[in-house]
């Protein structure tokens, strides 16, 4: 059944399985700084490192990193194999706890559409790496709940209750929304049992309930602080929150009755206390389970039992959305208080309840068993085969990213995120023409949006429309004057436009908001260098290449800056940091000859002054060069062959000129 389940599953998702990165996934595949073991250290020790606290995720990243690097089919196909698997784990739990249709429910987890978000999503293996976890635990903690209820005191099923922690750590590490594990056991447990103790039942999950509450806290902290999940967009009362979690509640138990008009991005709802009509859903939530709760006390037999199981399957599914109904602030909510992905773990309850209706409806011993089994057959099939053809629907809108944002918009028109993000896309891509109507409807749905300004403005920027880019920067700048990226950038067009002065105040106001924004200490340093303010300039490269040592350029323009102010010693070793970053730069190779022959140092220096030559023969200045060692070290006779090879390439060259005169005068004195 398994390997059956798992070649549907294939075929459903085939249209993503090639699908590239999306979205965010850059951030999850692991970055280069990341990929070696000190970086998996990182990886563990220091937050920020990756977009997530998530070690044992970003753990699972750089081992396939290791494996298949960044080919994406890897990363697809692991998707769909932890997806499968958490399908498998489902049926065996419902099987332990004796609901019949089993099966059914992990082909209805397995082939339902509000999936495909977290599987065809590289990023949302968050999902489904740590459902596989939840799921190994639960498993796991049933064995140790059913040993402690059937055997001696002294054997007490210890050994799986470990196992079972140690997989609650796993997924917790994995995603946080896994926190809800503990409270999901005690509502199985009520429902199995129908009554909870507290030294068998609630006592062996208060360490659980700690470790949650703590990973909980740390991951609100991150999405405040690292992520940025703070400011106007989440300022909602608890009330309005309240309102809001009710709204959530209905939205995603419709989405999973009736799959149909499925977003990667919903539409923004306005959250009012005013709104009467919004007191309704959460309203509607308390009288649902208090209605289920009125019946399982009230009824007799099989309505008591359907009443528990329905209460059972609410406080699981409500229970598991609680981290997403928006008590807590989570980045997403600055363009939707609601995504697919946030229930892919809370869909198990409602589908096991489904599943199990119709497993007691196939098991039940009545008249006409064979017709109302074939009716039942056919109902299963039709829903699974209904589900698997909308998944592989749904699918193909994530084979790649100019695709997921266009249908976005197509089905959410005025999606100001996704208009936003295809223009940069196209924008990154060079097609310059295509990202303005995206960004100025991005404006239009989101007129406040500094950043939508501030990327028009590069738009306007490179195709030459300075004063466009200009008014777009302090647009962006009144909407946000503490946007420094949009002060570096109207630095720029301040300095093109000869305004160095304005370019140098602009830069400087970058810096003030953020020191170590490095673009402006690049720009603000090389403007220095130009105008000859070389001690001033210094300074900037330097902190610019502690910001990042490994970029090439920047070690070449603060060792310019050194051996220019007279510290040929210290720009060689930035050169050669250069060389060894990116090899075969003639130009570098040149400029270190040069560094190298001020420090004394002439064999080396003519080792890369030859080493200039070869990588471009029709160099003239490294020809000079060349010839002025040469010079240097006595061999005037080599040194004018160098000199005469510049002036042929450069007849106008007045240094090889005057160089080939003193060379011809030396060896004449030599004489």
């Amino acid at each position: 059944m398994a390997v059956v389940l798992l070649a549907a599953t294939l075929l459903a998702y085939g249209p993503a399985l090639r699908g590239g990165l999306l979205w965010d996934d850059e951030g999850h595949v692991t970055k280069p700084e990341l990929r070696s073991l000190a970086g998996l250290g990182r990886i563990w020790f220091q937050l920020g490192a990756t977009q997530q606290y998530y070690p044992v995720l970003h753990t699972a990243f750089w081992i396939e990193h290791r494996l298949w690097g960044d080919a994406t089919l890897g990363y697809h196909l692991l998707n769909v194999l932890l997806h499968v698997t958490s399908a498998c784990l489902v049926a065996l739990i419902l099987r332990r706890l004796a609901v019949p249709g089993a099966w059914l429910a992990a082909w209805v987890f397995a082939l339902h559409p509000v999936a495909v978000e977290s599987v065809a999503w590289i990023a949302e293996q968050k999902n489904t790496l740590s459902t596989v976890f939840y799921l190994l635990a639960t498993l796991a903690y049933l064995h140790f709940d059913e040993q402690r209820r059937r055997t001696a005191p002294r054997r007490r099923g210890w050994s799986w209750y470990l196992l079972a922690l140690g997989a609650f750590v796993l997924a917790l590490l994995s995603k946080s929304v896994t926190v809800t594990l503990p409270a999901a056991l005690l509502v199985v447990l009520w429902w199995r049992h129908g009554r909870l103790e507290w030294k068998r039942d609630i006592r062996p999950l208060v360490p659980w309930f700690a470790l949650g509450l703590a990973m909980g806290l740390l991951t609100t902290w991150v999405e405040r602080r690292l992520i940025g999940a703070e400011g106007a967009e989440f300022n909602l009362s608890l009330l309005a929150r309240a309102l809001l979690a009710g709204r959530v509640v209905w939205f995603y138990l419709g989405k999973l009755v009736w799959p149909a008009d499925l977003i990667f991005i919903y539409p923004r709802w306005n959250v009012s206390t005013a709104a009467a009509w919004q007191y309704l859903p959460p309203a509607g939530v308390v009288a649902l389970l208090a209605g289920l709760w009125w019946l399982r006390s009230r009824m007799r037999g099989p309505l008591a039992r359907a009443a528990a199981a329905g209460l059972a399957a609410a406080l699981f599914f409500i229970g598991s959305l609680f981290p997403a109904l928006g008590f807590f602030n989570a980045f997403p909510f600055i363009y939707s208080f609601v995504a697919d992905h946030f229930q892919y773990l809370a869909s198990l309850g409602l589908i096991a309840l489904a599943a199990g209706a119709w497993g007691r409806a196939w098991s039940a011993g009545t008249p006409r068993l064979v017709l109302r089994r074939g009716i039942l057959a056919l109902a299963a099939g039709g829903v699974i085969s209904t589900l698997g053809v909308l998944t592989w629907r749904q699918s193909r809108m994530y084979r790649d990213l100019p695709t997921l944002y266009r249908v976005t918009i197509e089905r959410n028109p005025g999606c100001w995120m996704a208009e936003f993000n295809l223009a940069n896309l196209y924008f990154s891509n060079g097609r310059l023409r295509d990202a303005i109507p995206y960004y100025e409807l991005a404006l239009v749905a989101r007129p406040d949006y500094s950043e939508a300004h501030n990327n028009l403005g590069n738009v306007w920027r490179a195709l030459g429309r300075r004063d466009l880019a200009r008014a777009n920067y302090e647009a962006a700048l009144r909407l946000d004057p503490a946007n420094a990226g949009a002060w570096v950038n109207l630095g720029i067009v301040s300095y093109e436009a000869g305004g160095k002065e304005e370019a140098e105040r602009d830069y400087e106001a970058a810096l003030r908001l953020q020191p170590d924004l490095r673009p402006a200490h690049l720009y603000l340093g090389n403007l220095l260098r130009e105008e000859g303010r070389l001690a001033a300039a210094i300074p900037h490269f330097e902190r610019a290449l502690r910001l990042q040592p490994d970029d090439a350029v920047t070690q070449v323009s603060l060792a310019d800056a050194l051996e220019a102010t007279g510290r040929p010693g210290e720009a060689v070793a930035h050169y050669e940091a250069s060389l060894g970053l990116q090899p075969d730069q003639p130009d570098t190779e040149d400029s270190l000859g040069i560094a190298l022959a001020e420090s004394g140092r002439l064999g080396d220096a003519m080792a890369h002054f030859e080493r200039a030559l070869q990588l471009r023969p029709g160099f003239p200045e490294a020809q000079n060069n060349f010839g002025s060692a040469l010079m240097q070290a006595g061999r005037f006779a080599d040194a004018m062959a160098h000199f005469a090879a510049a002036l042929q390439l450069k007849p106008d060259y007045p240094e090889a000129r005057e160089n080939l005169r003193l060379a011809r005068e030396r060896a004449a004195g030599l004489r």
